[in-house]
């Protein structure tokens, strides 16, 4: 039996928009289904200012069709137009022209230690070497500037761009930095995305071997803008043992893959913890479920970091533990998280 119109119709439902989860077929974009036989053709007709939206979605919906059972032949045509009010094409642009190396620090649900993380990551690669940057994008949570000891504030220079300010030798912009700590952040997507565009184009980044972005958890508005705007050139996706984490990860680094940023890896926080005093080990929050999640989504595994109170108090004192504890077990794997994200984006 041929298959029929509502049938295609459905199964193009499985393709997403690139970085939404909304599919084609709702938003409008497949204009016309003909079935002749075993012969389907599409005509999908893409309303976005991004170009290689329209190679994703090509890909995908030839692979959903010539999948469906009783087709020979797929005929396939999509087609991109700006919005209407989008501006004229200016010519293109190089995106933090002075910046090397792009790393975003992820993580699928908050209060895993992303942050924490992102710091002593950008320290780590300090402390290798690198001139590095820290850029705060957890809007609505922003803590870089605390973690990290900044005592000033941002500066405008005479071109107008804002100067980030100096923690712990890493230059640091955050949101922290220019709101009141008592007051939240309550902006809807185009608010929050207007503060990451202006984080990226209006700031005097300078010369840099590596920016860590330190991205809110989730994925939503901020991380799309991020990875639209930015070309990142790989992510570090942070979660803790326990399955609860785990599933949100799984999500985080399933975003990444749909807006084609490599994914360096994954890394397990609050992995387990060494009593000071005996010397007992004891894995508070389970152990190794960082490392089977990347072994099964096909991924480095970038590590695991024990649970120490000093990472705690470096945190709030603004000396993230890879300043004030260098020798310690935790630092050090930090140092090696910095050298498996260096081995990968630079090679």
């Amino acid at each position: 039996m041929a298959i029929s119109e509502a049938e295609v119709r459905e199964a193009l439902k499985q393709v997403k928009f690139p970085g939404l989860s909304r599919d084609i077929v709702s938003f409008g974009f497949v204009r016309s289904v003909q079935v002749e036989g075993d012969v389907v053709a599409v005509e999908i007709a893409l309303t976005t200012a991004n170009p290689q939206a329209g190679e994703a979605v090509e890909r995908d919906a030839r692979v959903v069709l010539e999948a469906l059972p009783g087709v020979r032949e797929v005929k396939l045509g999509c087609t991109v137009h700006a919005p209407q009010n989008a501006p004229a094409a200016a010519p293109a642009r190089r995106v933090l022209p002075g910046v090397r190396y792009k790393v975003a620090v992820a993580s699928g649900k908050g209060g895993v230690g992303k942050s924490t993380v992102a710091a002593n990551l950008a320290l780590a690669l300090q402390r290798g070497g690198a001139t590095v940057g820290l850029l705060d994008a957890d809007i609505y949570g922003p803590s870089q500037q605390m973690m990290m000891g900044c005592t000033d504030k941002p500066r405008v220079n005479a071109a107008e761009k804002i100067l980030p300010v100096d923690g712990n030798g890493v230059a640091v912009m955050s949101l922290g930095f220019l709101m009141d700590p008592d007051q939240p952040v309550i902006w809807r997507g185009p608010m929050v995305m207007k503060a990451l565009q202006q984080f990226i184009e209006d700031v005097e980044w300078g010369t840099l071997d590596y920016l860590v972005v330190d991205l809110p958890p989730g994925t939503g508005d901020a991380q799309l803008t991020i990875t639209q705007q930015v070309p990142l050139d790989g992510a570090v996706i942070v979660t803790t043992p326990q399955d609860v984490a785990l599933i949100d990860a799984r999500k985080g680094l399933a975003m990444f893959q749909k807006v084609n940023v490599p994914v360096l890896g994954m890394i397990e926080n609050m992995s387990s913890f060494v009593c000071p005093h005996c010397g007992e080990r004891s894995e508070i929050f389970k152990h190794g479920g960082g490392r089977r999640t990347a072994e099964q989504l096909g991924v480095p595994f970038l590590g695991d970091i024990p649970i120490d109170p000093a990472i705690v108090l470096g945190g709030d004192a603004g000396t993230p533990i890879v300043a004030s504890h260098p020798d310690s077990a935790a630092a050090k794997a930090f140092l090696e998280l910095a050298a498996a994200v260096r081995e990968q984006v630079e090679r």
